[in-house]
């Protein structure tokens, strides 16, 4: 008898169970809300070449860089290991290269940082400048930097604290502290 007790108690106990765990299943999840961001992440890219080109289609500028992130709330585009080309007016080839880069979307002005190393032709002669930082200004073919800085032009070594080059007309303005070494 004992044992008959014990199995209508285990079956009542079963039917309970069922119920308690169907009710529970059968409430609706309580919503999730998703935050949508205000702020545009934008884009990045690794190992990417980012080529801006006038009106006639032909390459103003060509960035490759190891990294590029763009920043469309603060409109830039940060940039690691920057190797940089562009051409002059004339159509002479530059070259830049810098440890990073940030690029003004609106200016086209492209700020190099860290070991800034730039080459090309001014004046027919090749030209080298080596900075910590320097701006290139596409629009105008302005190169130029506060900094202290060194440059090799035609074989003849300067140095000063700034330094503004209008390639366009092929002019070279030092701002303070200049040096200069000129050989035959």
């Amino acid at each position: 008898m004992t044992y008959r007790i014990f199995a209508v108690l285990a079956i009542i106990a079963v039917i309970v169970a069922s119920l308690l765990l169907s009710r529970q299943q059968s409430t609706t999840p309580a919503a999730t809300t998703v935050q949508t961001s205000a702020w545009d992440e934008g884009y990045s890219a690794q190992q990417a070449r980012l080529v801006e080109t006038g009106a006639n289609g032909l390459p103003l500028y060509t960035l490759n860089a190891a990294t590029i992130r763009q920043l469309p709330d603060e409109d830039q585009v940060q940039l690691t290991q920057v190797q940089m080309s562009f051409r002059d007016s004339d159509g002479n080839p530059w070259t830049a290269t810098a440890d990073r880069g940030q690029l003004e979307q609106r200016s086209q002005q492209v700020q190099l940082a860290g070991n800034v190393h730039v080459a090309g032709l001014l004046g027919a002669k090749p030209a080298q400048i080596t900075a910590d930082a320097l701006a290139v200004d596409i629009r105008t073919d302005i190169v130029s930097t506060n900094v202290p800085v060194q440059m090799l032009w035609g074989g003849q070594q300067l140095s000063s604290t700034g330094l503004k080059a209008n390639l366009k007309v092929d002019r070279v303005h030092l701002e303070s502290a200049v040096h200069g070494t000129f050989s035959k």
